[in-house]
């Protein structure tokens, strides 16, 4: 049976005891009784429901204390009730309400048996008068309510008044509509009724208190009430727990039990009561036997005692009914509940099943190299994790479900379908999770032994490109390297592929078409290596069989170098001369062709492989590094948001993790959606990946921004590295090394880009990409050189400017310096030159600054230094000597004419050399704009028809560095100006006008004070040195010049160099007089590396005066100090 159908039976029953106790309440409080018809019976809803109900003794409690009427419980003959009138002289003064609710109330108390046989009226006149008895009973037959079988009145006992009763009865008898007898004596009244059923003042036995009735009449009315209102309770709340209907959510359920269970204990305690009161009520109907066992009870004592202990036997049985129907209510309310917590948790974990199917759906198990297929495993491992806590939830779920149906749950025909729905979704994800691990495993297989064939490959290359030619001349040697070669042979079974097309039925299911490719490419590398390697066996086959003599060792002759022979054709003789040498040596004439051409595809093929193995440390290094970030980024910056570890996070930490991490996030994604995977591009062709690097320049330039917050990042975390919170986070991630350790992973990463460039460009000489790897390089260095540089800049203090205003920062670094005035400060000028400043320099376009520099207390970042700004110096007011007295590594600052200088002495020659050169640039280019603005100026003054003052001449524009002060510098600056025309005129040809060779010795320290040397005006024109030629001599260069192939020569600024001769294709060979290196120029380069070239190297840019027209305008000089020891 079900529970459905036990909850309906159980309420029937409890329905069938309801009934049953309404009827015995109607019994005890006489609510039934009948006006005319013994047989008539109320339903159990019209006692329950009615309100006019009859009187009880508490509401006629004054009437009934009067004592005018009683009703002693006593029985007639036939059992008729007996209603016993004692005598109260004042009943005609009652009032007829009183009389009538007295009477109803008495009438009542007897059964339906009894009362309809009728009653029996006791009425005691004996000391009364007729008339009184007459009017008695005339008020009698008047308001009695119930069925009367007989009057009996004591009549008077006076002598008038009993003859007129007599004498008057006789006549109006007929006029009380009712059987009266009048009796003389209480004798007579016992042949009416027995003695033992009357009270004692009727000469009966029976003992009667009146106010004893009263209160055993209100208790029993009160027990009856209370009855009646429990059971009229329990009827309602039994209707409503079988007319409420199941809510459709877990919330309302429970509120729904919570609510029903409250009543049912106030149900239960209105029974307790209930049954508590009845047994004190039967207790106190039996307390007359308890004192006196022959005590004989009366019928009314008899029935009430009958009718209270079968109301407590039918409250017990209704209370166990009850408690029958609410254990099932119950048990129906919480498999409602636990339903709704099924449905509901069906849902969720049917939704989250749905989500790792999609996921897994769109995961392809396509991978395209070990490192990749590795990445992918993981990645399905992580999706593996996460599903399988999807799959526990979703078979306990299920679990829980047969563990419903198990326990008659009455919903099993919705709960088995879900639990089978689940069990199938899990198995599906289980087995996608299979298919696809077991794929990506036969994929990193193949992989793998991709791999390890190309390696053997690449190590079977090392190994021919390792092997000296010199040691296979010898028979011994050419054995030796024949043995090794097949020691490395006999190891090909197993590192190789053997059968093609067992490998492709092996892994048929992951063989995509670009892993088809690597498979033929593997194939075609061992069919090569293979062949390389039996060529080479060949070779040295025919070495160790052939007898050679000793060769004697003999100085190389100098090669004579045609001056009309081209640089490109000289690397080609090189190079061929060099194989042919090769070929020679290894073997027979025959054969020199074909060595040749292996040679360099040999050769070729190990720069391939240095390339390559460069190549997969930057992809795997790369993904590595983006895999730290997504850890760091997930494992501690989220956790810094998640309310379950805010309890961890220290008050310092709160709100800063902006501070903590700098802009990772935005590193991350720039790696993760965009560097990456256009690396990833160029994994065949490694050479190229230079022009990558160069497209995503300004995208790597937000490493200086985190590099800035570095230092505020590592104070933050020293401050909090021991908290709770970051140790939380790292054994999650299970995590060997700290926070710390991987916020430096940006400042690393950024400068491992340089050091695998630097490797790449290694090998990839002459390569398609070798000017993009270059370029690239140079500008990863730039980043980090304007990284460092920036870190510098933040650090100074006390310059009230704007340090953006100076242009962009050239070099910075750390020098001694001393000052020296012109005028006066004597003794601050020998101080100074005996204990120097230590002072460190900001280059910017605009201004040169001297700052302070200040170690800070602290650890790691925290020691970085600060700078106090000390003194700036305007770069359009300042000129440089390169060399000062006694020190190659000093060099000399001024400006003002000299009033003030500086002389700085750098660490090293060095050092110092790359100073003065940046230097010479940034007034080179203030020369050049100066130039641009005197010409503007002369087409202007050209322009304007009003001629020339006289005096102009005078009053000509400056171009000196120092304003002349006397006549002598003024004509030691006139006898330069003619030697140097004048030696021009002398050596130079017209084609070479505007050429100035470094052929005049001038020591500098001879001249001003040992500051400056001779001045050369500027009397070239831009429209000259186009059409200027070259011509054999020695020049200055003042700009760095990389050289672009191994035949061609570099050169930087502030390098001597000679032109010796003319080649073809407009090449020049030169020779560089400080490295004594030589080597072939283009002669495009050199006119823009020395056409600007003068005979010394000393620049400056100052304030001057411009007469005439343009006397306000600013003035460049240029200073040359030229070298005592070139000749010319």
């Amino acid at each position: 049976m079900s529970l459905l159908e036990l909850i309906q039976e159980g309420q029937e029953v409890l329905s069938g005891l309801l009934h049953n106790l309404f009827i015995s309440i109607s019994v005890l409080t006489r609510q039934t009784h009948s006006s005319g018809s013994s047989s008539s019976r109320a339903p159990t809803d019209d006692i329950v429901h009615r309100e006019d109900g009859p009187l009880c003794a508490a509401e006629i409690g004054s009437e009934l204390q009067k004592q005018f009427a009683i009703l002693p419980g006593g029985r007639g003959m036939n059992g008729n009730p007996i209603i016993f009138f004692p005598e109260y002289p004042d009943f005609s003064e009652l009032e007829e309400e009183e009389v009538q609710n007295v009477l109803s109330y008495l009438s009542s108390i007897p059964s339906v048996a009894a009362s309809g046989v009728g009653f029996i009226l006791v009425i005691d006149r004996r000391l009364d008068r007729w008339a009184a008895v007459r009017a008695t009973l005339h008020r009698i037959a008047g308001s009695f309510p119930g069925n009367l079988h007989l009057v009996l009145v004591l009549r008077p006992t006076t002598l008038l008044q009993r003859t007129l009763s007599d004498f008057l009865f006789k006549y109006n008898k007929d006029e009380f509509k009712m059987k009266v007898v009048m009796l003389s004596s209480v004798t007579e009244l016992h042949a009416y009724i027995d003695p033992g059923q009357l009270t004692t003042d009727l000469g009966g036995t029976q003992e009667y208190c009146h106010d004893s009735w009263i209160s055993h009449r209100t208790a029993i009315e009160a027990f009856a009430l209370m009855v009646k209102t429990t059971a009229q309770t329990l009827q309602a709340f039994g209707t409503e727990l079988a007319e409420t209907e199941l809510p459709n959510d877990a919330e309302a359920t429970t509120n729904l039990l919570h609510t029903h269970t409250l009543k049912k204990e106030r149900m239960k305690e209105d029974l307790q009561v209930a049954l508590s009161q009845g047994g004190r009520l039967l207790e106190c109907i039996n307390e007359p036997l308890q004192t006196d066992p022959d005590y004989s009870m009366t019928y009314d004592e008899l029935e009430n005692l009958a009718t209270v202990q079968r109301l407590l036997g039918q409250l017990d049985e209704t209370e166990t009914a009850f408690d029958d129907f609410w254990e099932r209510h119950r048990t129906k309310l919480e498999q409602c509940l636990q339903l709704r917590h099924f449905e509901h948790h069906f849902r969720e974990v049917r939704a989250q099943l749905d989500v790792t199917s999609e996921r897994l759906s769109g995961f392809s198990e396509v991978s395209v190299s070990p490192a990749h297929a590795e990445h992918v495993l993981r990645e399905l491992g992580s999706h593996e994790d996460k599903a399988c806590d999807a799959l526990d939830r979703a078979l306990s779920l299920a679990t829980e479900g047969d563990r419903l149906i198990e326990n008659s749950h009455y919903a099993e025909d919705s709960i088995r379908p879900k639990c089978g729905e689940l069990r199938g979704v899990c198995e599906e994800i289980s087995s996608t999770l299979r298919s696809k691990k077991s794929l990506l495993l036969r994929a990193m297989e193949l992989h793998h032994a991709l791999e390890k064939a190309s390696r053997w490959c690449e190590e079977g290359i090392f190994l021919l490109a390792s092997q000296p030619v010199d040691r296979c001349q010898s028979q011994d040697g050419a054995e030796a390297a024949l043995q090794e070669l097949e020691r490395y042979l006999d190891t090909a079974p197993l590192h190789t592929l053997t059968d093609r097309s067992a490998i492709c039925c092996q892994y048929e299911a992951v063989l995509t078409t670009q892993l088809r490719d690597q498979v033929e490419k593997v194939f075609q590398k061992q069919s090569s290596v293979q062949e390389m390697f039996e060529k080479r066996r060949v070779s040295l086959k025919k070495l160790a069989a052939k007898q050679t003599r000793p060769v004697q060792p003999v100085a190389p002759r100098p090669e004579v170098k045609s001056p009309l022979s081209s640089p490109n054709q000289q690397r080609k003789e090189r190079r061929y001369s060099a194989d042919n040498a090769i070929c020679k040596k290894v073997e027979s004439p025959i054969h020199n062709g074909g060595t040749r051409h292996a040679s360099l595809s040999e050769e070729e093929e190990n720069l391939a492989v240095l390339r390559r193995h460069v190549m997969n440390e930057l992809l795997e290094t790369e993904r590595a590094y983006v895999e730290e970030l997504l850890c760091v980024l997930e494992g501690y910056a989220a956790e810094m948001d998640n309310p379950a570890m805010a309890h961890l996070i220290p008050s310092t930490l709160l709100s800063k993790k902006v501070v903590l991490f700098g802009n990772m996030s935005e590193i991350y994604q720039f790696h993760k959606r965009t560097f990456l995977k256009e690396l990833e591009a160029y994994t065949d062709c490694p050479e190229l990946v230079g022009r990558c690097f160069l497209e995503r320049m300004k995208d790597l330039q937000i490493y200086e921004a985190y590099c800035q917050n570095k230092p505020r990042s590592e104070s933050l975390w020293r401050q909090c590295s021991d908290c709770a919170f970051f140790q939380e986070c790292q054994k999650k991630l299970e995590h060997k090394l700290g926070l710390d350790s991987y916020l430096l992973k940006p400042v690393q990463r950024i400068t491992k880009y340089q050091l695998l460039l630097k490797e790449l460009l290694k090998y990839s000489k002459g390569c398609d990409g070798c000017d993009d790897l270059q370029e690239a390089l140079s500008s990863i260095l730039g980043i980090l050189k304007a990284v460092n540089d920036s870190m510098h800049l933040i650090a100074i203090t006390g310059y009230e400017g704007n340090l953006s205003e100076l242009g962009r920062l050239m070099m910075q670094g750390s020098f001694s310096v001393w000052t020296e005035h012109k005028k006066g400060h004597a003794k601050v000028k020998d101080l100074a030159r005996f204990k120097p400043m230590q002072r460190h320099l900001f280059l910017h376009e605009k201004a040169l600054l001297f700052c302070k520099r200040r170690e800070e207390n602290g650890e790691g970042y925290e020691k970085a230094p600060s700078y106090s700004f000390k003194h700036s110096l305007s770069m359009s007011a300042v000129g440089i000597t390169e060399n000062a007295k006694g020190d190659n590594k000093k060099f000399e600052i001024w400006c003002n004419s000299r009033d003030e200088v500086f002389i700085v002495q750098a660490p090293t020659p060095e050092i110092k050399t790359s100073w003065v050169n940046e230097i010479r640039k940034v007034l080179t280019q203030q020369l050049q704009a100066c130039r641009v603005f005197v010409s503007e100026a002369s087409q202007q003054k050209s322009s304007d028809p009003v001629s020339p003052s006289p005096t102009s001449n005078n009053s000509s524009i400056s171009l000196s560095p120092f304003r002349s002060s006397g006549q002598k510098n003024q004509k030691k600056q006139e006898e330069k100006k003619a030697e140097a025309s004048t030696m021009s005129d002398s050596s130079s040809s017209p084609k070479h006008k505007g050429w100035n060779k470094a052929s005049l010795s001038v020591d500098a320290s001879e001249e001003n004070d040992g500051y400056s040397s001779g001045e050369d005006p500027i009397t070239s024109d831009p429209e000259d040195e186009v059409g200027r030629k070259l011509a054999p001599g020695k020049y200055t260069v003042v700009a760095d010049c990389e050289k672009a192939g191994p035949q061609e020569l570099s050169v930087k600024s502030g390098d001597v160099v000679q032109l010796i001769r003319e080649g073809e294709e407009g090449q020049w060979f030169v020779k560089n007089l400080r490295s004594s290196k030589e080597g072939w120029v283009a002669a495009a380069n050199l006119l823009s590396l020395i056409s600007e070239s003068k005979s010394s190297q000393s620049l400056s840019s100052s304030d001057g005066s411009v007469s005439g027209n343009l006397s306000t305008s600013s003035s460049c000089s240029e200073t040359y100090t030229s070298f005592s020891d070139i000749k010319p």
